[in-house]
Order: structure tokens, then C-alpha cells, then sequence
């Protein structure tokens, strides 16, 4: 059987993330929200929701 990974296991990483916008001519938004913490995030453009889950992968200290 295989074990469901727990929120404080370094090889797991969950996010809901939600985009919208107010009308068609502007631009999206977004918010990321860990679902283990509550914590959230909101982000103006997307290319910043990018660089946020570039960095928890890549750049977070458990994947030194």
C-alpha cells in the first residue's frame, strides 16, 4: 500500500490556486493558499505566481 504523503514531508508541496480577473480588459490576478498552513499569497501578474512556485521548488532549503 502506498503511503499518502503528509504535510511535512520535504517531496510534497500542495497549493490551491485561484486566477481571475474583474473584466476581460484586465489583467489576471492571483491567489496561492497552502492548504496545511492557511498561509496565502496574492500576486498582481502571473508570471509572479511562476517565480513563487519556481522558488518552493527549486530555491527552498530542503532541496539542499
Amino acid at each position: 500500500m502506498t503511503e499518502k504523503p503528509s504535510s511535512e514531508s520535504v517531496d510534497y508541496l500542495a497549493y490551491l490556486l485561484r486566477f481571475w480577473r474583474e473584466d476581460e480588459a484586465l489583467p489576471w490576478r492571483a491567489t496561492i493558499e497552502n492548504p496545511h498552513t492557511g498561509e496565502k499569497r496574492s500576486f498582481a501578474l502571473p508570471e509572479d505566481v511562476w517565480a513563487f512556485l519556481q522558488n518552493q521548488l527549486f530555491d527552498s532549503p530542503a532541496q539542499e
